[in-house]
C-alpha cells in the first residue's frame, strides 16, 4: 500500500501482514500504550469489534477512495458487517452536524450547538455505533460487536468469513480489545501477574491476560528451540513463528519441519544441537519414555545443556518423570520448568491453550513472551511436579466425562431415543458447553479425526490412577474410564480423537 498523509478523526482501511483490509477509524492511543519502534504508524480502532492495533502508515488506505476497491475484493459477512457499521456512523455523523445547525429539529429550534466529537480522545463517540434501542454503555460493558468473538476473557478478535484469505485464528494476537480499562491491558505480563494464595501455602499465578498483542507484547530476544511436532506442538511453533520468535525446530520424522522452516524456522539435526544453539528449549511429546529418550537418548537434549540454558518439558508426563529429568538438567547448570498444555489441537492452532507451569520461577517469566503467543492463560504452581499433577487431574477428568458422554448416547439409542435429541437437550442444560456439542456433533457424523489422540488420554488416565494409588486415594470413575478407552484401543481406535471412545459401546 502507497504512504498516505492521515490524521486522528480519518476513515481509513487497515491491513495487518498477510490479512485483508479491515475499516477503521484513526484515534489517540492510551496513554500508557507507547508506538513501537521503527517505522511510523497509526493507532486504529476497527469497526464492527471492540478491537485496536497500531497499523504501519503503508498499511492505511482513506476509506472512501478505496470504499469500491474493498468490497469487490471481501464479500464475506462480517465484512459487510463492518462497513454498514461505518455507513451508520457516517449517517449520525451527519445527522449530528444537521442537528448543531437547527436543522434536524422538527420544531425549527436550534439545538446546542455541540461539535461533532472527531475520536481525538480516548474517549471517542462509540454511540454513533448503538443501537438506539440499547440501553446506554458504561465503562465495565463493552459496546456490542457485529463480529463473533473468538474465545473467552477480555482480549479477542474476530476471524474473516468468505474472504480471499482462509480463515486463520491467529490474526486475534494482533488485535486489541477495548473491554476493559487500557492501563490494566497494556501492561507487562510480568505486572499483571494475579496472585492467588491457597490455604495450602502453594501460590498460583494466573497471567491476567496473555494474549499477545502487537505494540504491547514484544517476542523475547533470546533463541527458542522445539522439539516434538506432533498435533499440539505444531499450531505452538507456528504461533511462536507469528508472534516473531526465531526458533529453531526439531521432530523424529525430519519431513514434519519442512512447513516451518517456509514459516522462517531454523531447523536443528539433533536435539543435542537444538539446546546448544539456543537459550530456551521446549519440548512436547508423546509420553513418559518419549520425553525421557528425548533427554537421556543418544544425541539426546542433556549433551547440549550448559550453564544457564533453560529447558522447558510441555509433554504431560507423571512427577517421577518431571522430577528425574529436573535432576539430570539442572546438574549440568541448566533450568528446569515443566509447561503442560490443557487443551487440543484446535486451541494449539488458535494460539488459546492453557498452561501449567512448575519449577524455576526465573525461566517461567523468561518464557512469558512465548507463552502468550500460545495460550490464552498461564498458571504458576510452584515446585517441579505440582504442573503434571495438576494437568494428569485435568485430563482425568476430561475423559471421564467424555467416556459417560459417549456411554449416554449409545444408551439412548439402545432404548429407541433419538440421539440429536438427547444432544439438544443436554446442549440446553447446565452441562451445555463447546466441547460436549462439537465432540457429540463429531460422533454422530461419525468424524474421528483426531484433536486430541485417544490414546494419549489413555495414558493420561492410566498415569492419573498409578498416582491415586500412590496418594492412597480411590479413583473408581477414573478406573471405570480406563477400561472403556483400553477396549477402544483394542478396537484400533488408538489414534482416533478420544471421542472414538463411543466405539467401545457399540461393538
Amino acid at each position: 500500500m502507497a504512504t498516505v498523509h492521515l490524521r486522528i478523526g480519518d476513515l481509513v482501511w487497515g491491513k495487518l501482514g498477510r490479512y485483508p483490509p479491515w475499516p477503521g477509524k484513526i484515534v489517540s492511543p492510551p496513554k500508557d500504550l507507547k508506538k513501537p519502534r521503527g517505522k511510523k504508524c497509526h493507532f486504529v480502532k476497527f469497526f464492527g469489534t471492540e478491537d485496536h492495533a497500531w497499523i504501519k502508515v503503508e498499511q492505511l488506505k482513506p476509506y472512501h477512495a478505496h470504499k469500491e476497491e474493498m468490497i469487490k475484493i471481501n464479500k464475506g459477512k462480517r465484512f459487510q458487517q463492518a462497513v454498514d457499521a461505518v455507513e451508520d456512523f457516517l449517517k449520525k455523523a451527519k445527522g449530528k452536524e444537521q442537528n448543531s445547525d437547527g436543522k434536524g429539529d422538527p420544531k425549527g429550534k436550534k439545538t446546542p450547538n455541540k461539535p461533532l466529537k472527531i475520536l481525538e480522545e480516548d474517549d471517542e463517540d462509540l454511540s454513533a455505533l448503538k443501537d438506539p434501542s440499547e440501553k446506554d454503555l458504561t465503562d465495565s460493558d463493552p459496546e456490542p460487536s457485529t463480529v463473533e468473538r473468538l474465545g473467552a476473557g477480555p482480549v479477542s478478535g474476530f476471524k474473516w468469513e468468505s474472504s480471499p484469505v482462509k480463515d486463520d485464528p491467529h490474526f486475534h494476537h494482533f488485535l486489541l480489545s477495548q473491554s476493559e480499562k487500557p492501563a490494566s491491558s497494556m501492561e507487562p505480563i510480568s505486572k499483571r501477574l494475579k496472585i492467588i494464595e491457597e490455604d495450602t501455602g502453594s501460590t498460583s499465578i494466573q497471567a491476567a491476560d496473555s494474549t499477545a498483542i502487537n505494540g504491547s507484547i514484544t517476542p523475547t530476544d533470546k533463541r527458542i528451540g522445539f522439539l516434538g511436532l506432533g498435533l499440539m506442538g505444531s499450531g505452538i511453533v507456528s504461533n511462536l513463528l507469528k508472534m516473531g520468535h526465531v526458533v529453531t525446530v526439531w521432530n523424529r520424522t525430519a519431513e514434519k519441519c519442512d512447513l516451518f522452516i517456509q514459516e522462517g524456522a531454523r531447523l536443528g539435526r539433533t536435539p543435542a544441537e537444538v539446546a546448544s544453539m539456543c537459550d530456551i528449549t521446549f519440548s512436547c511429546v508423546s509420553d513418559p519414555k518419549a520425553a525421557r529418550d528425548l533427554v537421556l537418548g543418544p544425541s539426546g537434549v542433556l549433551q547440549g545443556i550448559r550453564p544457564g540454558k533453560c529447558y522447558i518439558e510441555m509433554s504431560t508426563v507423571d512427577p517421577e518423570t518431571i522430577t528425574e529429568l529436573s535432576q539430570v538438567i539442572t546438574s549440568r547448570g541448566g533450568r528446569f520448568l515443566e509447561a503442560p498444555v490443557a487443551g487440543s489441537q484446535q486451541l494449539s492452532n488458535d494460539g488459546m491453550l492453557v498452561i501449567l507451569a512448575a519449577g524455576d520461577r526465573t525461566v517461567y517469566e523468561d518464557c512469558s513472551s512465548c507463552f502468550q503467543a500460545m495460550g490464552k492463560t498461564s498458571f504458576f504452581l510452584g515446585e517441579a511436579g505440582n504442573a503434571a499433577r495438576m494437568m494428569l487431574i485435568l485430563n482425568m477428568v476430561q475423559g471421564s466425562f467424555m467416556a459417560t458422554i459417549a456411554e449416554g448416547l449409545t444408551l439412548a439409542q439402545a432404548t429407541g431415543q433419538s440421539q440429536q435429541t438427547f444432544l439438544d437437550i443436554l446442549c440446553q442444560g447446565q452441562m451445555a458447553s463447546t466441547f460436549v456439542d462439537q465432540k457429540c456433533q463429531n460422533i454422530l457424523q461419525g468424524n474421528f479425526k483426531p484433536d486430541y489422540y485417544l490414546k494419549h488420554i489413555q495414558k493420561d488416565l492410566r498415569l492419573a490412577i498409578s498416582m491415586g494409588d500412590m496418594a492412597n486415594h480411590p479413583t473408581p470413575m477414573a478406573a471405570a474410564a480406563n477400561e472403556v478407552y483400553k477396549r477402544a484401543k483394542a478396537l484400533d481406535q488408538s489414534d482416533n480423537d478420544i471421542s472414538a471412545v463411543y466405539r467401545a459401546y457399540i461393538h
